[in-house]
């Protein structure tokens, strides 16, 4: 077998792993989930926004970016942990990604910040979602 052969073999097997994972990816976003565009903060200006797809669980947020190939979330945000440190309706260039139904909010957990921005069905789920949680207290509780 000549370098030449192995080079060639090399390749097809890394761009037969590119596609494996591409597609669990696609595959993972197909399952469902709400639409979502989200920065970590402090961002400079109008910049780090990633559109993606928001998974709910029992104890935490997942959030998968559409342009990312890696196998598990980018972001996890923690439900007992989080924090809704406030709103806004997006600025300047924002609107070149966002719509004027999108309200941006600015979200805490436990030394983490970021921005989602949201339409008004996936606000609702969300806050809904944050508000029942279980207090400290129960969980707290469950462990023992």
């Amino acid at each position: 077998m000549t370098i030449g052969m192995t080079v060639l073999i090399i390749l097809v097997v890394l761009l037969a792993a590119f596609v494996a994972v591409f597609l669990y990816r696609l595959a993972v976003l197909r399952r469902g989930g709400t639409a979502a565009i989200l920065r970590v903060t402090p961002a400079p200006g109008d910049t780090g926004w990633r559109h993606g797809v928001i998974r709910y669980g029992e104890g935490s947020l997942v959030f998968f970016k559409l342009s990312s190939l890696r196998p598990g979330p980018d972001s996890r945000i923690e439900r007992q942990g989080i924090e809704v440190a406030g709103r806004r309706s997006p600025e300047g260039s924002e609107f070149d990604i966002m719509s004027d139904e999108i309200i941006i909010l600015s979200v805490k957990d436990r030394g983490s910040s970021y921005e989602i921005a949201l339409d008004g069905g996936a606000l609702t789920a969300f806050l809904s979602w944050v508000e029942s949680r279980p207090s400290g207290r129960s969980v707290r509780g469950r462990r023992l």
